[in-house]
This record gives structure tokens, sequence and C-alpha cells, in this order.
């Protein structure tokens, strides 16, 4: 319990600090970084690492705790189906944009929800913690999705709060905060319980974790609702409702080439959904140790992650989003070849370090210019919903096949030819986005969120601040 407090304690005054010094010292940086230390680019950074640490709990971390009790591969890879529910998130959206919270909702609809859902994941990732899969392997299974559920909601809040507050000429800049942030919380997350599990076992492991659902409440509480945010319209008998509900879809739909734009989001994550969800289950099969795989994958990834948003921001301040996006699709697809390499050459921890670095630079790029366009996409009147079916849609494909397929063709056709697959996987993405920039349709794509406001998304070199 003290250890837990002292942790929390930890993260409150790490988040006051970061407040004080954008306030205090924002201005004194230097030009080129001084937009990241803006209002609402910290406060994207912050709810970041809320959203990114649920995710571990039942991604990576998941996988290895599972191949360590000695679960088989096919096993292992169907568990990924509990990310499912980041999927299916936009069925129940529109209850967070539209449900108000009694009493909690008087500090407004956004915050109030960041609270609710922030609880709900600390005590499901809790819950999670303290399953035995060599016990039951259903409760755990049970326990996984539950975590889905409610870090799904979370996302769902954090990314409605996240747009909203930003201003279109913030959107690159936005995130890549939010993604430093997510690759933070999930790494630390994923680091902590490796280590952690190591000594005091997977469920104090969990336990600790689940603190990292604070730094979006308390964001939330000082920063407050955001401006842009749009009033929950009252809604009275079934037909408003059903209409409230259908709504944002529908307005989606109606804009000139929705359907190739949501054929774009579907397929152009499958291969680096796909070779990442497997990952630290060929990293256990090649035997690297947990302290091995805290250093050289999530230690190397992280600060290549890091290094890859910084390229990111200069990619999209000097070329806009569609080359931005282009350039990212093409390095991410390559990406997957690494790891082939690495199946293909065994334990060692230079190669992982050479991979780690060169995936997580090329997702670092790809993170801030497909974060921006998708959030450019939503109408502000459906932020939450719209984005929710966006971001959903963006790796449905891959986490079925993963979580259905996945382990199957790892077992028939081995690690490294399965890489080479994914890395093939990757060119439809590219040649659609590319035809989708001949045909104008990019541009003619953005919604409100993109320009309403200070600057224009669809600029070939937006304002960053």
């Amino acid at each position: 319990m003290n250890k837990s407090l002292l942790a929390a304690i930890i993260i409150i005054a790490f988040i006051g600090l970061g407040y004080l010094f954008a306030r205090y010292w924002g201005d004194r940086m230097p030009k080129q970084v001084r937009p990241y230390f803006e209002r609402g680019p910290m406060a994207a950074f912050f709810v970041g690492v809320s959203s990114g640490f649920p995710y571990a709990m039942i991604g990576a971390t998941l996988v290895s705790r599972l191949s360590q009790d000695g679960i088989n591969i096919e096993t292992v890879t169907t568990f990924s189906l509990a990310l499912l529910m980041y999927n299916l998130k936009w069925a129940w959206s529109w209850i967070v944009d539209g449900i108000r919270i009694p009493i909690l909702g008087r500090l407004g609809q956004r915050v109030s929800w960041l609270i609710v859902a922030g609880l709900l994941v600390m005590a499901a990732v809790a819950n999670l913690g303290f399953q035995d899969p060599k016990a039951s392997i259903m409760a755990t299974a049970i326990a996984a999705i539950l975590v889905g559920i409610a870090g799904a909601t979370y996302d769902i809040v954090i990314d409605a709060y996240r747009i909203e507050l930003l201003e279109p000429s913030q959107l690159g800049v936005g995130a890549g905060m939010t993604q430093y942030g997510w690759r933070i919380g999930s790494s630390l997350a994923s680091a902590l319980a490796l280590v952690l599990a190591a000594r005091i076992g997977w469920g104090g492991a969990y336990l600790a974790c689940s603190l990292f659902a604070l730094p979006a409440i308390i964001t939330g509480l000082v920063v407050g609702e955001p401006k842009r945010h749009r009033p929950p319209t009252e809604r009275k008998g079934v037909a408003q409702t059903w209409a409230a509900v259908i709504g944002p879809f529908l307005e989606f739909f109606k804009r000139s080439g929705a359907w190739l734009i949501l054929l774009f989001i579907l397929v152009h994550k499958i291969g680096d959904t796909l070779a990442n969800l497997v990952l630290r289950a060929m990293l256990n099969a090649q035997h690297y140790t947990n302290d091995e795989i805290a250093i050289w994958d999530v230690g190397v990834g992280f600060w290549a992650f890091l290094a890859g948003i910084f390229i990111g921001g200069a990619f999209y301040a000097k070329l806009g989003l569609k080359r931005s996006v282009m350039i990212s699709l093409v390095l991410m697809g390559v990406s997957n070849a690494s790891f082939a390499l690495l199946a293909l050459y065994g334990h060692t921890n230079l190669g992982l370090a050479a991979t780690m670095t060169f995936e997580n630079v090329a997702s670092g790029i790809g993170g801030v210019a497909l974060v921006a366009y998708f959030s450019a996409l939503t109408d502000l009147r459906f932020t939450a919903v719209q984005y929710a079916l966006i971001s959903a849609a963006a790796s449905i494909v891959g986490r079925l096949l993963t979580g259905t397929t996945a382990g199957s063709i790892v077992a028939a056709v081995g690690y490294a030819n399965f890489y080479w697959m994914t890395t093939a996987i990757a060119l439809p993405g590219v040649l659609i986005f590319w035809w989708m920039i001949r045909i104008g349709l990019v541009d003619s794509s953005i919604g409100s969120a993109g320009k309403s406001g200070e600057g224009d998304a669809r600029s070939d070199a937006p304002a960053s601040g």
C-alpha cells in the first residue's frame, strides 16, 4: 500500500511539474520545439500516457506472461481477441458522447467520463493481474476482455478530449505529443510489469501498473473541459435517441469517397498489427529473458520511437499531411522485413536492438501523420463517435487475423516466412493512399476538426502553433 501511494504521489508530482514547466518556461524554449509545450499539446501528452498502458497489459505483456506459463502459441495469439474491444468501441461511443454522469457531470462531459473510465480501467487491470492462467484460462480470458472494454472506453473519452482541445494548427504537434505519451505509458507499464513480475509476481505487477490511469484523470481536472466540445443534445424518445446514435455515421458516409477512405483505414495497418502482436511470442521462442526483452525491445524501442516522433513532426511541418503519411506507410511496410531477418538469425541482442530501432522510428513517423489525418477527418459535432469508428477500423482486420489465424500460420510456416508475408501485406495501403492523393480525396475528406479554428490541416506546410 505504501509503495502504491508513493507511486501515485510521483505520478501527480510529474504531471504538476510538466504543467508548471509549460506555463512558465515553455515560451523560453527554442522556436522549433515551443509548440510542443503549449497547453493543448501538453494535455495530449498526459492523456496519451493513460491511453497506452491498458493496451500493453492485454497485448505484449499478457503474451509474455502466457508464454512463460507454458500456454501454447495458438492459445496465446487467441488472447489478442481481447484487443478487439478497441475495434468495437464505436458501438457504445455514443453513450460517452451523450449520457451525462450524475453529480460528476458538473465538471463537464469529457472530464466526468475521464474520471469514471479511468477508475474502471484501474479495477479491471488489477483484476487481470490476480488471475491464474494455469488454474483457469477462461477466467483469465474474461478478465482480459474486461480490461479491453474498460480501456476502449477510456480511449473514446481521451481521443475526443484531445481532438476538441487542439486547434487545427496543433493537430500535427498534438498527434506527436499523444504518441509520445502513448508510448511512454505502454512502454513503462510493459517494462515495469516484466521487472516486477520476476520479483513480486504478476498480481503485484499489474496492481502497480494500474496507477498509469491517473495522468488522464488529473489532466482533465487541471485543464478542464475543452472549449470546442459540443454539449450533448437532449434526447426525448426512441426516435431521437436512434437519430443521435446513427447521425455521426450517416454524416461520415455521406461524404464523397467515404468508402474508399474506410477501405484505406481498414487495410493500411494489417501488416504492422500482425507483426507486432506476434513479436513477443517469437522472442520467447528464441529464449530471450525478461530483462533482455525489457532492455532491447522495450528500452531501445522506446527511445527509437521518441526519435521517430520528432522526425515525423519535422516531416509534417515541412512536407504537410499527404506526403508525411505516404512516407510513413512505406517505412512501416519495409520495417516488417527487419523482423523476418531477426527471425532468420536467431537470438542476438544487437540484432534485436537494430530491428526495434528501425521499427519504432518508422512507427513514430507514421504515428504523427496518421493520427493527425484521422483526427482531422472528424466532425466536431460527433468527435467521440467518428474517431472511435476511425481508430477502431484502423487495426480490426489485423487483430482478427492475429487472433484467429496468425498462430496457426506461424506454426505452419515459421516466423521468418510469416514476417515476409506481413511485409507484402503492407503494399495495398500504400497504393490506395497514393490514389487518394491523385484524385484529391485526402483534402476533400477533412472534417471540421481539421479546418475549424486556427490553421488548416489541408495545407502542404501546416502551421505548428
